[in-house]
């Protein structure tokens, strides 16, 4: 079987994300701003990593857009509140 030539510093990134989101995901972490902000650093730093940008390659959700899903209108009700409803 044939691999994808992954470039190795992307394939170290994949890795400290997954380490990262691993301990994040333990009960109680230590320090869990600090590793939220790991976690989205090393998030960009994967999406916007220069192997993507190689021909035929997508990061994924790049594929095509999303369905579109129901509109929400906003609407006032009797009482003044201002509510959210599905316009067709």
């Amino acid at each position: 079987m044939e691999h994808a030539p992954f470039s190795p510093d992307l394939i170290e990134l994949q890795a400290e994300w997954q380490l990262t989101y691993a301990v994040l995901a333990v009960p109680h972490p230590v320090h869990t701003t600090a590793l939220r902000r790991r976690l989205q650093t090393l998030s960009g730093r994967l999406l916007f990593h220069p192997y993507w940008s190689g021909p035929g390659r997508t990061t994924g959700g790049a594929r095509g857009a999303a369905p579109p899903g129901p509109r929400r209108g906003v609407a006032r009700d009797g009482r003044g509140w201002r509510t959210c409803r599905l316009v067709r």
